[in-house]
């Protein structure tokens, strides 16, 4: 007689073997982003010590002093215009990640993702320990730091088409929304970390803020060279079901599989089978799918906002709310957790109602108001201050989190691409990229704009917001109509 299990080896045991790799490939994919996320986050916390109110620091008794107002900043930003050359630092890793982005799908759709991953990795800690080594060389050159930022955000382009391409090959679409909403928490995690990461060295060695997190994304790149499975079919495990029965049944003839007549004699041959396509689909075939040229447009205003907090929010709090650099980085990681259950409850929402469009629309109408109050009451005590930013984080996020993940798996393997399994990268990149135009555009007018007073990069936040609205508005009018039972639509959770 068979001694009973131990619990602990029938719960391994319950699981199959695909289910295993599954939820491996969902943790390495999740590291690999949490990395690129932290290693991009120091800027935002540095740039608090680069330039600071110098008559609050206690001076140096041995210290030789030529300007008592700039003594303590780090040379070039302790000019006037320090906002403006932080804006120049910010902009030139935004605008290269946002051209390379529309490169990087079409390279990752045809080179093996492992090779593409490992080496973006790899470079990008290179670019981001150079930052770092910049306060150790004494160098205060803008072109240097600008420069650098540039390389770096060329690199960073390698890992979103990449990781979202390999999850949307493992994964079906049946409860994509919920499953990539708990993944693209590595986003604000990433944040978290990298923010918590900067501070620990932000006010003794500020190069230690970078070098650090260099170190981690390149020791992730070698873990993704040893590690990383593309595809089911490489280690055996069945592939993903990406579209229901009901989907296909709509794009297939009605008669499919049953009698046909075939001059006057009745014929049970079933038609011809359309082979699976394995050709990469080029970038003008990767826009006419539908939905893919809306999408990408709110997504443009909806990261301007992401990205306007993720590089502005700490040295905002250091301003309104004067706090030390330190406190304000670790202040502004309550932003990033609210982004974490943002992405969550977005994901939930529309894998149960099927309205991608409809609850990205309903966030952002929501977070204008909320904008709009954490402005003006935002800073009035602690426990408004960390309300507010919880709201505001997760109603910001949630729709960049739905689009850029479940949205783009959802469009990459789109039915009318009968059965092409390579454009995942290539959509997911022109969405991304194209929310890389915003995410470069909302720091550098935050940079313009806010000498004019921070209420005024508020107005600019809140009317992005309802641009991005206004361009899902064909798409939200037939999922609504898809509701009131003139579309077919189907609710509820399918499975993987």
């Amino acid at each position: 007689m068979k001694a009973s299990l131990a619990p602990g080896i029938r719960f391994i045991t319950s699981f199959s073997r695909d289910s295993w790799y599954r939820s491996f490939i969902l943790f390495l994919t999740f590291l690999f982003y949490t990395a690129y996320h932290l290693s991009r986050k120091p800027v935002s916390i540095v740039k608090s010590e680069l330039h600071r109110n110098c008559s609050l620091v206690v001076r140096p008794a041995d210290l030789n002093i030529t300007n008592n107002a700039t003594w303590c900043d780090w040379a070039p930003f302790d000019q006037d215009n320090y906002q403006t050359l932080f804006g120049v630092l910010d902009n030139s890793f935004l605008v290269a990640y946002a051209v390379g982005m529309f490169f990087s799908g079409i390279f990752g759709e045809r080179l093996p993702l492992r090779y593409y991953l490992s080496f973006g990795m790899l470079m990008s800690g290179l670019f981001t320990s150079l930052l770092g080594l910049g306060f150790y060389w004494n160098i205060h050159s803008l072109g240097y730091y600008a420069f650098i930022q540039v390389m770096n955000g060329l690199m960073q382009t390698t890992g979103w088409p990449a990781v979202v391409a390999c999850v949307g090959n493992w994964f079906g679409k049946g409860k994509r929304g919920f499953i990539m909403g708990v993944w693209n928490s590595h986003t604000s995690v990433g944040n978290i970390l990298g923010s918590l990461i900067a501070g620990v060295y932000v006010s003794s060695e500020w190069g230690m803020s970078f070098i650090v997190p260099g170190l981690i994304i390149a020791s992730t790149g070698i873990l993704c060279f040893f590690f990383l499975v593309e595809k089911p079919e490489d280690v055996n495990c069945s592939p993903p079901q990406h579209h229901s029965d009901k989907e296909s049944s709509e794009t297939e003839p009605l008669l499919q599989n049953s009698s046909h007549v075939v001059n006057g004699a009745i014929t049970t041959e079933p038609p011809e089978v359309i082979e699976e396509h394995s050709e990469a689909i080029s970038f003008c075939g990767a826009l006419s799918i539908p939905g893919v040229v809306e999408f990408s447009l709110c997504l443009l205003f909806a990261k301007l906002v992401s990205y306007t907090f993720l590089y502005w929010l700490p040295l905002y709090i250091s301003n309104v709310a004067h706090f030390e650099a330190k406190e304000a980085g670790d202040m502004s990681t309550l932003f990033d957790v609210g982004g974490i259950v943002g992405g969550i409850t977005a994901g939930l929402v529309s894998d149960y109602t099927g309205g991608r469009a409809t609850t990205c629309c309903v966030m952002l109408l929501l977070a204008a108001p909320m904008l709009f109050l954490y402005n003006y009451i935002g800073q009035r005590s602690l426990g408004t201050t960390i309300g507010m930013l919880l709201v505001c984080g997760g109603l910001v996020n949630g729709p960049y989190a739905l689009i850029t993940t479940a949205v783009s798996a959802d469009l990459g393997t789109h039915e009318s691409l009968r059965g092409n399994s390579r454009a995942l990268s290539t959509v997911t990149a022109i969405i991304d990229g194209t929310g890389s135009i915003g995410a470069a555009l909302g720091p550098l007018l935050a940079g313009l704009i806010s000498p004019t007073g921070w209420n005024n990069v508020f107005y600019m936040l809140i009317s992005a917001d309802v641009l991005a609205c206004l361009f899902l508005s064909r798409l939200v009018y037939k999922e609504a109509q898809g509701w009131c039972g003139r579309a077919p639509r189907v609710r509820g959770f399918k499975e993987i």
